[in-house]
């Protein structure tokens, strides 16, 4: 949506704080607290991200075993199908 406007004040700004909360800042306070929320999240991702990494791995791991397990799972249902089939056929 665009709205036509004129700033009255251009020496504040509204900041968003979170949870629906706002602040008003002069220009520089606000451009520093933004890069100190940068700096923060760039902090918090670096500490996670190992964690997320070995949780990937684990999840690859699981995800190979339930594949060998659906496999040996269909084999053992195609051997015994094809047993029950043979012993069927020898009775004939």
């Amino acid at each position: 949506m665009y709205v036509t406007g004129q700033l009255t004040n251009i020496e504040t700004v509204l900041v968003d704080v979170g949870t629906g909360y706002y602040v008003e800042m002069k220009i520089a306070a606000a451009k520093d607290y933004y890069q100190r929320k940068v700096e923060f999240l760039t902090q918090q991702m670096e500490k996670i991200q190992p964690a997320l990494q070995e949780k990937y791995q684990m999840k690859e791991v699981i995800v190979e075993v339930l594949q060998s397990k659906v496999q040996a799972q269909l084999a053992a249902q195609q051997h015994h199908s094809a047993a029950s089939m043979s012993t069927a056929l020898a009775k004939s």
